[in-house]
């Protein structure tokens, strides 16, 4: 017996097939930017892309973490710390997202750091077809080192009042300095994750 679509595979097929009709070919880069849940909505996203027969490759910005003497120079329960000083993004760049726009035979990694031994990864090269799609999830997706890079970038509201105090802070200074909300192609609250859905910025 077949069951119904949940609200977020309801969600999840309509804004790939958004994405999709607005870049229908070649490379193009997916971010699910937010404080919280981007990892789980992303990865409903990618089966709601892989289920319309299209390419793609899954990464997580906490894959390319700085070292924890880096992320926490600033104590480790620094908000400007955690906003500052958490991500590699020449590396996330470098060995990712630059490789993969060029396209054709052109490898890319990724992954570049191992958390749970503090440790850099050996580079594991990955090619993809000429029309994939990367879909990356993580906090902080639209600072000034990664403007312009997306080409559709989902915003995702969590329940803030669950965050750790660290992540809460750290999210109100990317909130000051990008205004994410107002930039992203798409608004999804998710204060119930079993249930998100789309919402939209007032325009003046």
């Amino acid at each position: 017996m077949a069951f119904p679509p949940t609200p977020r595979e309801v969600l999840s097929d309509a804004l790939a097939a958004e994405i999709v009709h607005n870049y229908g070919r070649g490379r193009r880069l997916v971010a699910v930017d937010g404080a919280a849940g981007t990892k789980l909505f992303a990865d409903a996203l990618g089966v709601a892309f892989r289920e319309a027969g299209h390419a793609i490759v899954r990464a997580s910005l906490d894959d390319f973490l700085q070292p924890r003497a880096v992320r926490e120079q600033q104590g480790a329960a620094s908000a400007a710390g955690y906003y500052s000083d958490r991500y590699d993004y020449p590396t996330f760049l470098r060995v990712l997202v630059q490789p993969f726009k060029l396209g054709g035979s052109a490898g890319f990694v990724g992954a570049s750091f191992d958390a749970s031994r503090d440790r850099a990864l050996e580079p594991r090269w990955l090619t993809a077809p000429a029309d994939a799609i990367l879909l990356v999830d993580g906090p902080f997706l639209q600072r000034p080192e990664l403007r312009g890079i997306f080409n559709f970038v989902v915003y995702l509201e969590p329940d803030t009042s669950k965050l750790d105090p660290r992540i809460d802070g750290a999210d109100e200074l990317y909130i000051g300095a990008v205004q994410p909300r107002s930039a992203s192609d798409a608004i999804v609250s998710a204060f119930d994750e079993d249930e998100p859905r789309r919402v939209f910025a007032d325009r003046c």
